[in-house]
């Protein structure tokens, strides 16, 4: 214990029994309208030894002045006005017990509780209040907080209670008009979003934390764009279910990124359904060492399936993804098995071993100007190979099959659309065949994903630019990859075979707003190049064709879409192998066969 932390503790029980003492003699006063002489000084002085002698025990009995509690806390207060209540409630129950021989009138301890705990309250919030005074940081870069709610207040009285804060609160902001009279442990509030360039003049600040961890990337978007047209460095808080469970402080901010940009919406998922197809279950993962597949991986694991199954043609993926899942990568256990989905024969023997009875397929090609220019390769892996998987599944009797589809299915014009709406229309056929829920998740751009935009953006601003983008007005859905697998997961246990499941992608967003602020985040000056829209590609896409109508049935994220089944006759001629070529009765068609029956585009030369 330090000098200091005795000084303070001896110091605040020094007070409180002089202050107990004070407080009866003030309401013994009181009671007698200030006629000091009629007083009965004895009883007084043995009242005051009474009520000083309990309150010693149970403040000892409390850990009050032991440090239990932070000084001037609600836990403080709480206890030290129930030891003032019981010290002088006591020195009342003696009176009313001694009938007519009282110490002090009944009237002076009833009194005297409010008189000694607001004065003892006074001192506690005196000496918190000079504490915190001397621990404020001297220097730190001057910072705006947006957001005087609970967040806002936890960071702005962490900053201001740490002597080597790096930030150094000289405003909040919030657009609540309710708030607008609000002071954070002295900080006033200055204004709302209208209000941002203003207030980083006259403050002279240089930083502005965005403290709403709930808040929707539209809002974050917004924020950001006012901020840094004003001058100023962004920082934020990360969302609510990246944050620790133990408050808010100074080590949870950090440096605004694209996901907060783009994506930061709250799901609400139902763990039980998800737990009652997972939990107990031997799962299939294709495609698991890719973005959306590793992910599917690492959330499946936490509903302790009976086995997980991670299926992949790259061995090197494969030990990516087993080692972020258990910290280390053993390429010699069952869980990982190396094989392509075109390889009919392998796929069907490895699914009458291992039995799965749940199969998330997410295995593909999916860059759009790649498969214009290879249009046989997306045929074999997008169409063959899914077909492959799903006559697998069906001939083990898998119960669930959740095909990861994508918004270019919606009134497909390329060849990534058109094949992954064959898989589409595939896995309702397959649905007609097969007890089990056969079922489509569909969903736009995913961050972070492997050869997204952003990833493209980033690594043209690493290099000083150009950053390219096709067309002005290009939009496009945006989501992350957890809420993205999140609510995959979640649609396996709420579709219906046949339906495609639709996930709500929010607004779509401008790609080059997004290449804007991504340039402007870095603080470098770098040109933005319109190329031009490239061949396949779309001005905006939608997640449901013209054709389709949707209901939001259980989940509010969630849309449900009927998928009509292949023609039989077409069925009849798409084959299985991958090596199969046109010309082959009743087994392939290839990609270029294919276009004659309206389902691809003709190879471009």
């Amino acid at each position: 214990m330090t000098w200091r932390w005795r000084l303070r503790r001896w110091g605040l029980l020094s007070a409180d029994v002089l202050l107990i003492g004070s407080g009866l003699a003030m309401a013994s006063a009181a009671r007698y309208d200030g006629e000091l002489g009629r007083i009965d000084q004895s009883g007084l002085i043995a009242a005051a030894g009474i009520a000083i002698t309990v309150y010693l025990l149970v403040s000892v009995a409390l850990r009050l002045h032991q440090g239990r509690h932070p000084v001037g806390s609600a836990d403080e207060v709480t206890v030290m006005g129930l030891a003032v209540a019981v010290a002088c409630l006591t020195v009342l129950t003696i009176d009313t017990a001694g009938g007519a021989a009282n110490l002090v009138p009944r009237s002076v301890p009833l009194i005297a509780v409010p008189v000694a705990f607001v004065s003892m309250l006074l001192v506690r919030l005196t000496v918190r209040r000079l504490r915190d005074l001397s621990v404020r940081p001297q220097q730190g870069r001057r910072t705006l907080v947006f957001g005087a709610g609970d967040a806002g207040h936890q960071l702005v009285r962490s900053m201001l209670g740490r002597p080597e804060s790096p930030f150094l609160p000289v405003g909040v902001l919030d657009d609540d008009p309710k708030k607008r009279y609000v002071r954070i442990s002295g900080v006033r509030m200055l204004g709302g979003r209208d209000d941002i360039a203003d207030v980083a003049r006259t403050t002279g600040a240089e930083i502005l934390i965005i403290a709403l961890p709930s808040a929707e990337s539209a809002i974050v978007r917004e924020l950001s764009r006012l901020a840094i047209a004003a001058g100023l460095s962004v920082k934020v808080l990360p969302g609510l279910s990246d944050l620790a469970g133990n408050g808010v402080g100074i080590r949870d901010v950090r440096d605004i990124d694209i996901a907060d940009l783009l994506g930061r919406r709250q799901i609400d998922t139902n763990v039980d359904a998800i737990a009652g197809y997972l939990t107990g279950k031997r799962v299939l993962v294709t495609g698991a060492g890719g973005s959306i597949g590793s992910e599917l991986c690492r959330q499946i694991s936490k509903y302790q399936p009976a086995e997980l199954i991670m299926l992949d043609r790259d061995e090197s993926s494969l030990h990516a993804v087993q080692l972020a899942i258990h910290g280390e990568a053993r390429l010699d256990l069952p869980e990982v098995v190396l094989a392509d989905i075109r390889d009919s024969e392998t796929l069907s023997a490895i699914f009458q071993a291992r039995r799965p009875d749940v199969v998330f397929h997410a295995a593909a090609l999916k860059h759009v100007t790649m498969l214009e220019q290879y249009p046989d390769e997306g045929w074999k892996t997008n169409v063959l190979g899914t077909r492959n998987v799903l006559e697998a599944a069906s001939a083990v009797g898998v119960g669930h099959f959740i095909n990861v589809s994508t918004d270019k299915a919606a009134d497909p014009v390329n060849v990534l659309g058109r094949t992954k709406r064959m898989a589409e229309q595939l896995t309702a056929t397959y649905a007609q065949r097969n007890a089990g829920a056969f079922l489509s998740v569909r969903f736009g751009n995913v961050l972070g994903s492997r050869g997204s935009v952003l990833t493209t953006f980033a690594a043209q601003i690493a290099r000083g630019g150009p950053v390219t983008v096709t067309d002005p007005e290009v939009t496009r859905f945006f989501m992350t990859i957890p809420e993205a697998v999140q609510l995959v997961i979640q649609a396996g246990a709420i579709g219906r075979g046949g339906e495609a499941l639709v996930l709500d992608m929010g607004e779509p967003v401008r790609i080059a707003d997004v290449a804007c602020q991504l340039v402007a985040l870095s603080g470098e000056h770098i040109d933005i190049v319109f190329t031009g829209l490239r061949s396949g590609e779309k001005l905006h896409e939608e997640l449901t064709g013209e054709q389709e109508t949707s209901r939001r049935a259980v989940h509010p994220l969630i849309s449900h879409v009927a998928v009509p089944p292949l023609d039989e006759w077409v069925l009849s001629r798409l084959g299985r192998r991958a090596g199969d070529g046109p010309g082959v009765p009743s087994q392939a068609v290839s990609a270029e066969e294919s276009a004659s029956l309206g389902l691809l585009p003709v190879a471009r030369g």
